[in-house]
């Protein structure tokens, strides 16, 4: 782990966390490729690669806490004020509680699917594969939606399905933030609601695997050993780059559609595919 590496990563990180092409799968992508330049097996991943990747997402995490920061307070108060007057109708409140259950859901339908999207970092060809798929759910999503009337708040429906879709892009190529967005789509919602409700959604998962992965994974002793300057500059950067995307992503869907994102996908899921099953 370098500077170099760190940084490039960290921007990596928060360009893709935010836009709907997977963050995960350009993580596997950029780390295997320097492997592949370095002339080091793409098996070889350390406990230090994989925080460091936790800490790129922490780093987004931080960027998302920033830029709804006014959203998640008045979510919290209203949460906290319906349940001391069991009222609910708030629709705050409302939101509040999708997250929750929707937290639960992801966890539920993630957790059977760890080993294997543990096994796919070092399989980045599959990861393309998968990557190539999302580009056509955007596709999809995006003509789906043209046929349904939009609308601008949640319900309990679309937020369990988003929450599944959650789940499974727990595998790296499968967007996160693609398949959320694209299953509010599904489910009627505009691009704006869909997306806010996806990064709302997010909180808590990152926030979750931050904290309890080291402890569970990596000893004091080893964690010492860390290029610790290289891991802190990465993330600062993945927050500084991720809420800048943030900000101008949510800009740019409110006048355009994904249908440029599913290209990306597409090409560069075929691309890595062709490059890692061909010339590795």
């Amino acid at each position: 782990m370098n500077f170099i590496q760190a940084i490039l990563m960290g921007i990596v990180q928060g360009l893709s966390e935010f836009l709907p092409i997977s963050s995960s799968a350009h993580l596997v992508f950029t780390s295997n490729f320097f492997k592949v330049f370095k002339g080091i097996e793409i098996s070889a991943h350390t406990n230090e690669e994989i925080f460091f990747d936790i800490m790129l997402h922490f780093g987004t995490l931080i960027a998302v806490l920033i830029f709804y920061r006014k959203d998640i307070t008045e979510i919290v108060k209203s949460l906290y004020n319906a349940i001391k007057t069991k009222n609910y109708s708030n629709n705050s409140a409302k939101l509040g509680i999708y997250i929750i259950l929707g937290t639960i859901i992801t966890v539920i339908v993630a957790l059977p699917m760890e080993k294997i999207a543990e096994k796919l970092v070092y399989t980045p060809a599959i990861v393309g594969i998968l990557l190539f798929f999302t580009g056509f759910i955007l596709f999809y999503s995006e003509y789906r939606s043209k046929k349904t009337a939009q609308k601008t708040s949640l319900d309990l429906k679309s937020s369990i399905i988003i929450a599944l879709a959650q789940g499974i892009a727990a595998l790296p190529g499968f967007s996160r933030s693609g398949w959320t967005i694209a299953a509010g789509l599904f489910n009627g919602l505009d691009r704006l609601t869909a997306a806010k409700y996806s990064f709302l959604l997010s909180i808590p998962i990152i926030l979750g695997a931050s904290m309890v992965y080291p402890f569970i994974k990596i000893d004091l002793h080893e964690a010492l050993t860390f290029n610790w300057e290289a891991i802190l500059c990465g993330t600062l950067v993945s927050g500084l780059v991720g809420y800048m995307c943030i900000k101008y992503f949510i800009q740019f869907i409110s006048k355009f559609s994904l249908v440029i994102f599913g290209y990306y996908c597409v090409i560069t899921g075929l691309f890595t595919t062709i490059f890692f099953t061909f010339f590795t």
